[in-house]
């Protein structure tokens, strides 16, 4: 069978699959340091893993939307209302309190997480039949969810997604122990087909099968079985964003001869763009809100958070709402 790469086999193993595989690899090598590391780097982490990628990856959606004439000019009504949408939602549940306003933007960023790699495994699995087996779907969907109710189900994790107590969690060793054996039948149940399939067709789809392991370790990895900070953000930010970015550039790319030829130029611009769409916003929030990682001269009261943080949410709200409209057919 053809190999369902989205562009080029380089191109989606560098930029694509395997930011996953080279995060899981310093994982791997260098765990037991990494407490001693995020100690001695702390800024220096937040400004690479958080700025550069989970902030500036939220801004690579407007070059599909805002910055794309056509897709501006047919959806107008729904462009211009989103982000007031989000942020009258976000002034609502902040009026319960910043606990309720960061959980419910936790639950929605862990759907957005989970969809995107169910996104990217439906698009390798495109040249395969149709519709995509029920064992593909629920294979993909434990890769990632099976790791997200053993955090929910566990003791207090020594990681977080925004906020401490932003999840509902209860420790439940049992449904743990009946979850993990679940989700090791599925993964047995998944690997079986592709044997078998292999032998009858002497056809493996690597795009696909590549993408579901570095999901499924990446997961695991990164809430199961270790519980640091950093191999949390690491595994869970590198595998999201720069996938995410890969993806929207090479979307947004015309195969015509006259644009390759600009092709390294649109790079830098695209790469600009995000990173300084990124630092801006993430020194809004240092200055405006959180005043970790940086000092600013100026002190704002925080009696103002309750209009500074839906405010500088409606970005990331928006990315995560604005993405279940603009993927809605896998490349061809």
């Amino acid at each position: 069978m053809a190999q369902a790469w989205i562009h080029k086999p380089k191109t989606d193993l560098l930029f694509i699959i395997g930011p996953t595989w080279l995060s899981l690899l310093l994982v791997l090598l260098f765990h037991r340091q990494f407490t001693e590391l995020q100690e001695q780097y702390n800024t220096l982490f937040w400004l690479v893993l958080i700025v550069f990628i989970d902030v500036a990856h939220v801004y690579a959606t407007l070059f599909k939307t805002y910055f794309n004439r056509a897709y501006r000019r047919e959806n107008r009504k729904l462009l211009l209302g989103l982000p007031l949408f989000c942020f009258v939602l976000g002034l609502t549940l902040m009026a319960f309190g910043q606990l309720v306003f960061w959980s419910f933007l936790a639950y929605v960023a862990v759907f957005h997480f989970v969809r995107q790699q169910y996104g990217f495994f439906k698009i390798y699995a495109r040249f395969e039949s149709k519709p995509m087996p029920i064992i593909d779907t629920l294979t993909i969907y434990a890769a990632t969810i099976y790791p997200m109710l053993y955090w929910f189900l566990s003791p207090a994790r020594n990681f977080n997604w925004f906020l401490e107590d932003e999840f509902f969690t209860s420790n439940q060793p049992l449904l743990r122990s009946i979850l993990g054996y679940a989700y090791l039948a599925i993964l047995l149940l998944y690997h079986t087909k592709v044997v078998r399939n292999f032998i009858q067709t002497k056809s493996f789809n690597w795009p696909k099968n590549l993408l579901l392991w570095s999901t499924a370790l990446s997961w695991y990895f990164g809430i199961v079985h270790f519980n640091n900070d950093l191999i949390f953000t690491l595994l869970n930010v590198v595998s999201h964003g720069i996938p995410y970015m890969a993806l929207v550039y090479v979307r947004t790319q015309s195969s015509t001869q006259a644009r390759q030829t600009r092709y390294t130029k649109y790079v830098a611009i695209f790469i600009a763009v995000l990173l300084c769409l990124g630092l801006a916003e993430e020194l809004l929030w240092e200055g405006l809100v959180w005043q970790e990682h940086l000092t600013f001269p100026i002190q704002i009261h925080n009696s103002w958070q309750f209009l500074w943080v839906p405010l500088l949410s409606v970005p990331q709200f928006t990315h995560y709402l604005l993405d279940g409209f603009i993927w809605k057919s896998a490349p061809k």
